[in-house]
């Protein structure tokens, strides 16, 4: 991997994995276009640049993160479902993830929800406030993210809508619950694969890690700011195109790898 391209994945990292579009499709697509080699520590880059990405949240809402007890009792329970459920499906997990037609499907079938979602979800409650059951059902929401191509901020927003959070509040939740969520995540996968990580390396890692952690400071800012005034349906049409182009180029003989 070149310096070029861990910035380029990085950049794809930090606009991708808070919005509601899936960060696995867009790798599949940029590696290829990058013609990348994906060996073992191209993935354990394209997982641990996740880390820039969680700090952005901290920073972006450092007032509101660093609450009550209270607040991060209800992270914790929303946690709990991807935690549990992450761990006993670890290996199906995975078998999914090396499945690029999935992706790619789950792409285009999560597209079409999010064109009538706003349709479903329009009359949010007067109370914005999350209560712990509230909690619960949103971390259930984000479990169907374990399927690649969902998108973890998809799933948890619209399990937020779901229960009559309004755009904005529910965004705001996702993304505090992105931090323990992928906190779990990049931190296991790190151990499986730190070996990969050497004193040659690991400045391309630092280098992914600020990119992402600048890029995701961007996209969140920017995204809160087009749903509460947009919607979710040009998202939802952005990741059919996606989905499709990854089919087209899968019937095309393009040999696609996930990360």
């Amino acid at each position: 991997m070149t310096t070029l391209q861990a910035i380029i994945i990085a950049i794809v990292e930090g606009i991708t994995e808070f919005l509601p579009v899936s960060s696995t499709g867009h790798m599949i697509i940029t590696q290829e276009l990058l013609g990348m080699e994906i060996n073992d520590f191209v993935k354990a880059f394209t997982v641990n640049i996740q880390f820039g990405a969680i700090l952005s949240v901290i920073v972006l809402y450092w007032k509101r993160f660093f609450q009550t007890l209270d607040f991060y009792f209800k992270l914790f329970v929303a946690f709990i479902p991807a935690a549990v459920i992450g761990f006993l499906l670890s290996d199906f997990i995975d078998s999914l993830l090396e499945n690029v037609v999935v992706v790619a499907v789950m792409l285009v079938l999560g597209g079409i929800v999010l064109l009538f979602v706003d349709k479903w979800f329009k009359n949010p409650a007067k109370d914005q406030s999350i209560s712990y059951p509230t909690a619960l059902k949103i971390g259930f929401f984000q479990c169907i993210a374990m399927i690649p191509g969902v998108s973890r901020s998809a799933a948890s927003i619209i399990g937020g809508m779901s229960q009559k959070l309004d755009r904005k509040t529910a965004a705001e939740f996702s993304f505090f619950l992105a931090v323990p969520t992928m906190f779990a995540a990049s931190g296991y996968k790190l151990l499986q694969n730190y070996k990969t990580i050497t004193a040659d390396n690991i400045d391309t890692l630092l280098i992914g890690n600020v990119v992402a952690f600048i890029v995701a400071m961007i996209a969140i800012k920017s995204f809160i700011t087009f749903l509460t005034r947009y919607g979710f349906k040009v998202f939802g049409y952005y990741r059919i195109v996606v989905g499709l182009v990854i089919l087209v180029m899968l019937a095309f003989g393009h040999d696609l790898s996930v990360v």
